[in-house]
């Protein structure tokens, strides 16, 4: 089965990740249920999430459930096995040679979707991904070879790659495209309509190679769910802290702006996001992040998480305009505003888990697609 046009990720409700208020097991488990029975049909999980508690959680909510009537969608790439977590920095990727050489990836990939697999209750996944790779996961056959063989084994149907876990990487996914595009049919990316940039840089590409686009963070950390207002209270662990201050205010501007378009069609403000986004050529599944907010902010009420699943679910048949499109983009333009990781022109030193200078083959691929790095891949102002 294909993914399907709204997804679910087992990162919601902030469980596995420190954002709102995380969800105890009974109502995280029977939101994951909710989902399906309200009619999401794409379910997203990765296997370092609470080092495969989140493929089990998955597994219990979806038993008894028609494995033929859902998509389900692994990511594999943080050894959690032998690797050792580095605080926040999380576990290595399998890649990190001082864990294992070449030789030993296609081992490691066919161990790890195995387990995967075992915790999900299922034989196959419908899509697995390499998540979050290191420069050594774009570029090396030996790790694509690696996953090619757990399809040729029918223990994935198809194969796709995930960067992150933050922005940027664009050169990378560029090369990656043009190198093993053959071998994979699908890519997640960070892409909304107040964060297009760097996204939409890869998407031609995307066209060229025939892979269709899974985006992720459609919500913009809660702003499109009209629940997160000046004002805001998050936790002392909560990740969206790391944004610059005056983020929400400047965002709650910009929501105001595009209201109207949303107004025009009916819509709420997270589904005109998910439409923005599946009005770009290789964009056909959406997963935003659905967040259980602590409290009220200035009299506005928290959504309940199970409102919000409705509300994805119910996301229409809706195609916005070109001018449409476009009104929101010039809205929303966040060019310049932050430092990306991957393949960067700025970073020096040796390669890291997230970030590398750039390369010959790199700096080829940006010519290729006529991207200037040091203008188009840099920090240039902070987001307001």
């Amino acid at each position: 089965m294909n993914l399907t046009r709204t997804a679910y990720g087992t990162w919601n409700g902030g469980r596995y990740m420190n954002f709102g208020e995380a969800l105890d097991e009974p109502r995280y488990e029977a939101a994951l249920r909710l989902a399906y029975d309200s009619g999401i049909r794409t379910f997203l999980t990765a296997d370092v999430y609470a080092s495969g508690a989140g493929d089990e959680a998955l597994g219990r909510a979806l038993a008894g459930v028609p494995r033929d009537s859902y998509c389900l969608v692994g990511m594999i790439g943080h050894d959690f096995y032998s690797g050792l977590r580095d605080g926040q920095k999380g576990f290595p990727r399998f890649t990190d040679p001082r864990l294992r050489q070449p030789r030993d990836y296609a081992d490691y990939i066919r161990m790890a979707t195995e387990k995967s697999l075992e915790r999900c209750r299922t034989s196959h996944f419908d899509c697995l991904m390499l998540h979050n790779p290191d420069r050594t996961g774009y570029s090396q056959d030996s790790v694509w070879n690696g996953l090619q063989r757990v399809q040729d084994e029918k223990l994935a149907t198809m194969l796709g790659v995930a960067p992150g876990p933050a922005n940027g990487f664009t050169l990378d996914l560029l090369l990656c495209f043009e190198r093993f595009g053959a071998l994979f049919d699908w890519a997640m990316i960070i892409l909304n309509p107040f964060e297009p940039w760097p996204g939409q840089m890869v998407l031609e590409s995307a066209v060229r190679e025939d892979i269709s686009i899974l985006t992720r963070v459609v919500d913009y950390g809660g702003i499109f769910h009209d629940d997160v207002r000046p004002g805001h209270a998050f936790g002392p662990r909560d990740h969206r802290t790391f944004r610059p201050a005056g983020w929400v205010e400047a965002a709650t501007q910009k929501l105001e702006a595009i209201r109207p378009i949303a107004q025009r069609h009916g819509l709420t403000m997270l589904q005109l996001a998910c439409l923005w986004n599946l009005g770009h050529a290789p964009v056909r599944s959406v997963v935003p992040t659905l967040i259980q907010e602590v409290a009220q902010t200035n009299g506005v009420a928290a959504k309940s998480i199970e409102d919000k699943i409705r509300e994805l679910a119910a996301l229409p048949e809706v195609q916005l305009t070109s001018d449409e499109l476009a009104q929101i983009l010039e809205v929303g333009n966040n060019k310049g505003c932050m430092a990306l990781k991957g393949g960067s022109p700025v970073y020096e030193g040796e390669p890291v888990a997230d970030q590398w200078p750039l390369n010959p083959e790199l700096v080829d691929v940006a010519q290729r697609w006529k991207i200037e790095p040091t203008r188009d891949l840099t920090l240039t102002h902070r987001a307001a």
